[in-house]
């Protein structure tokens, strides 16, 4: 009887690996393809474990990683794949690196029972006790439902392919990519796989390995919009640096990451409407990473006020307990509750500008007006909105604020980017001490 050598065996096996699938999507991930695998040939059952994981570098920054396998038994979860994910996430810990999960599986191994939930669980667990230690991103390029959808839905960030499916529901036939945009559970969506890592891979490069190192610093440029314009996040980030997430969420907000003079900042704009509770939620989550990894938050402050109060109350309190570097710009409306929250003390903004023509105020100036100039109002209603132009202009305006040290300086919006990078720079090594709790309750 001849005997195979067990040379040509993992001869065999090694080619069978690195030929799926999942182990090209991480070559895509990873610098120049090259990334070192992570208990190669574990053993699921009757085939390899389903799925391949290693560490390597992407954009020059050490990244843990894993992609399961949708070529070996369909990918599913099972005890011997779920100990090769946790010997990746101990040894995230042990170093300090962000962790990329590529999702696409059919579910678990049913005939493993409790064994195959169990494995679930540890991932889990694992995800929980690297959040806010690590960033952690779930790429979602195939099918991830059920108890893998809530693992992937526990990263920081979520990417995902227009094939790739994400649903509690392991009997539904597709996700529901309306409703995932709308919520803004998922942060960047794509038309397929390869944009996906690329946009991982881009997503990598603004963030620091862990929440004791800073983000990596890039060449500086120019703002992407000259003085002419009035978009504020245009005049201030260095020229195509913005990179936003959650987008099509809400239309009151819009949030990214951005250089400003290669700094990485995290970006919160408010846009004159008032904010809902998808977009309170949104830029608490935001801010609440931003906090964590110590990454400054700049705001563009403008709006009238909120429709949630729930959200709004978890907002203002993210805001306030954030330790991070606050610098807020009011670019237009700033008004009571809004204000308090975002712009003002109660924020815990470390610094705040204004521009000439924003507006600062308890309230809106037609309320304010009706309130307080019960008399100039008593004129014909097509005469009241010159009132209200009045009155915002004498008892709303950035310069009263000011004058009460309520607002650092009253700035042109040609002035922004100057203004909030000197800002920054003199505020880089803020330290703050807290009272000593296990956690706030809000």
């Amino acid at each position: 009887m001849a005997t195979v050598n067990n040379n040509e065996i993992i001869l065999q096996a090694r080619q069978e690996i690195s030929s799926s699938n999942a182990y090209q999507r991480l070559a895509m991930l990873f610098d120049d393809g090259a990334f070192t695998e992570v208990s190669t040939f574990t053993k699921s059952s009757d085939t390899y474990a389903e799925a391949v994981a290693g560490y390597g570098v992407v954009n020059g920054c050490p990244v843990y990683a894993f992609a399961q396998n949708s070529e070996f038994a369909f990918g599913a979860m099972s005890t011997a794949q779920g100990a090769k994910l946790k010997k990746l996430y101990d040894m995230a810990v042990k170093t300090g690196c962000p962790v990329v999960g590529l999702y696409d599986s059919n579910g678990g191994r049913l005939t493993q029972g409790v064994d195959m939930l169990e494995a679930y669980g540890t991932i889990l667990n694992s995800i929980s006790n690297l959040s806010g230690v690590v960033p952690q991103i779930s790429v979602i390029l195939g099918n991830c439902s059920g108890t893998a959808a809530l693992n992937a839905a526990n990263a920081d960030f979520i990417v995902m392919s227009k094939q790739g499916r994400l649903t509690l529901d392991t009997g539904a036939s597709d996700s529901d990519i309306d409703s995932l945009k709308s919520d803004g559970l998922v942060d960047i969506f794509t038309e397929n796989e390869k944009q996906a890592i690329e946009s991982t891979r881009k997503l990598i490069s603004y963030l620091p390995s862990n929440n004791l190192s800073l983000s990596p610093i890039a060449d500086t440029s120019e703002a992407e919009a000259d003085n002419s314009t009035t978009d504020p996040i245009a005049l201030t980030v260095d020229a195509g640096s913005f990179m936003e997430l959650k987008s099509g969420s809400s239309s009151a907000v819009k949030l990214g990451l951005a250089r400003i003079h290669g700094t990485v900042v995290a970006v919160v704009e408010t846009n004159g409407k008032k904010l809902d509770c998808k977009a309170c939620k949104n830029t608490a989550d935001f801010v609440s990473f931003a906090d964590a990894f110590a990454i400054p938050v700049v705001t563009f402050a403008n709006s009238s006020g909120f429709t949630c109060l729930t959200s709004a109350s978890k907002l203002a309190a993210v805001y306030a307990q954030a330790t991070t570097v606050k610098v807020t710009v009011v670019t237009g409306e700033a008004y009571g509750s809004f204000y308090v929250a975002l712009a003002g003390t109660g924020a815990n903004a470390d610094i705040t500008f204004a521009w000439t023509d924003s507006s600062i105020a308890p309230l809106p100036p037609i309320t304010g007006a009706e309130i307080l100039w019960t008399d100039k109002m008593s004129v014909p209603v097509s005469q009241q909105k010159a009132v209200v132009e009045q009155f915002q202009a004498e008892m709303c305006s950035a310069f009263a604020a000011a004058e009460k040290g309520y607002v650092e300086d009253v700035i042109n919006p040609e002035e922004t980017r100057a203004k909030v990078y000197a800002a920054l720079d003199m505020l880089a090594g803020k330290r703050v001490s807290q009272l000593p709790k296990k956690h706030s309750t809000i």
